[in-house]
């Protein structure tokens, strides 16, 4: 996902809503991988009650071996005071492919995981919680021909693209009003620039063509500018308030005020080339994305492909239209970052295409719980853990 863009990687994209409002800090905890995770104790380690099918996280863990095995055995992963080897690592994640190959309950399944692997929590935020957000796949609509109606250009990389050098192509403002010339040629013309915009952040797209076509997108380069965050510029005008920021409350506010439009969006001086995708989005592993399994994390805190069980909550539409919030309670794996996500208190879950992907992106913000499931050492049966962190409070929406 993401800040890879400016290395020319066509990777997802980054998290939506802490994208338009900036970073969201994880107050003051350490980055350091060596104290961003605790052993649990097994009688206070989570229900490992998972709420999703087994066959999306057998996928998911296939992605995940598809990118260990191109890594060196002998290649160190650190969570916190426990240190595995990638081999180590293939051996737990092949393991617990295994022991989804009966379709059991979610009781049999916890109890398995319980036995054979440690769990270790991320320490979170201050007050030990993660803040998890959500990203999708948009669907825009567009045209392959400009018209009256389809103004805005869905760019293609220039063809003297020189990766990190801003000259080449200019500012979000100087490729609008024309800098690349001829050097760039349009995939296609979308009807609402904000759906550009956007689609920019998220990385990736499915373009809705007249005839029922679709063509499916993805980031392949970037000006090299660095990205600056609109919401954080309508928090800092007082237009929205920080508590009422969302992706919902950010295009509305654009929608209304037609006149403010362009330069609240050329604050944002990164600008994201397109190029034609195929097949489900990829994240910065380089394999494919599992809706409702695959995660965005630091890279630099929590270890790529590592298998996780995440608690938290999300937003659905009832059949009424209005919006419920259900616990999230399920396996995840860690397959993509971004610029946004910063720090062992926060985490963004992939949840694919559609309407009730896409409210989770515009709308989550909210408080969970990342336990990190890790291959007990070789001859060790012990289910004693060295540090007790029960499972905190009921889950509510993040400040």
């Amino acid at each position: 996902m993401k800040v890879a863009l400016a290395c020319g990687v066509g990777v997802l994209g980054f998290t939506l809503l802490a994208g338009i409002v900036g970073v969201l800090h994880s107050d003051g905890a350490s980055a350091d991988r060596a104290r961003s995770h605790v052993l649990v104790r097994a009688a206070s380690a989570p229900p490992f009650l998972d709420d999703a099918d087994a066959r999306s996280l057998r996928e998911a863990i296939g992605q995940s071996l598809l990118w260990l095995e191109r890594q060196s055995g002998r290649q160190r992963l650190t969570f916190g005071p426990r240190v595995v080897t990638v081999a180590e690592q293939r051996q737990g994640l092949r393991r617990m492919q295994e022991l989804l190959e009966d379709d059991p309950s979610a009781g049999v399944l916890a109890a398995r995981v319980n036995a054979e692997f440690d769990v270790l929590k991320s320490v979170g935020r201050e007050d030990g919680t993660m803040v998890v957000t959500g990203y999708h796949e948009p669907v825009i609509d567009a045209s392959d021909v400009p018209t009256a109606e389809y103004r805005a250009p869905i760019q293609g990389v220039p063809h003297d693209f020189v990766m990190g050098n801003r000259s080449c192509c200019g500012s979000r403002t100087e490729i609008e009003q024309g800098s690349l010339g001829s050097r760039a040629r349009p995939i296609a013309w979308a009807r609402n620039p904000i759906d550009v915009f956007f689609m920019e952040i998220e990385g990736s797209g499915t373009l809705r063509l007249p005839g029922n076509r679709e063509l499916r997108v993805g980031s392949a380069a970037q000006n090299g500018y660095p990205y600056r965050s609109i919401g954080g510029l309508l928090i800092r005008e007082g237009r929205i308030a920080r508590e009422a920021m969302t992706m919902r409350a950010l295009r509305q506010w654009l929608t209304e005020h037609p006149e403010e439009q362009q330069r609240v969006l050329r604050h944002n001086e990164s600008y994201i080339f397109f190029a034609l995708r195929h097949g489900t989005p990829v994240g910065s592993l380089g394999v494919p994305l599992t809706p409702g399994r695959s995660i965005a994390t630091d890279p630099r805190v929590f270890p790529r492909s590592a298998l996780a069980f995440l608690r938290t909550t999300r937003p659905r539409e009832m059949s009424g239209g209005q919006i419920a919030w259900s616990l999230v309670s399920r396996f995840v794996v860690n397959q993509d970052s971004g610029g946004a996500i910063r720090g062992p208190g926060r985490v963004d879950v992939f949840w694919g295409r559609g309407r009730d992907a896409e409210l989770a992106a515009s709308d989550m913000k909210e408080h969970g719980e990342l336990y990190f499931v890790v291959p007990k050492p070789k001859g060790d049966t012990n289910v004693a853990r060295e540090v007790s962190s029960p499972v905190s409070a009921p889950l509510v929406s993040a400040p």
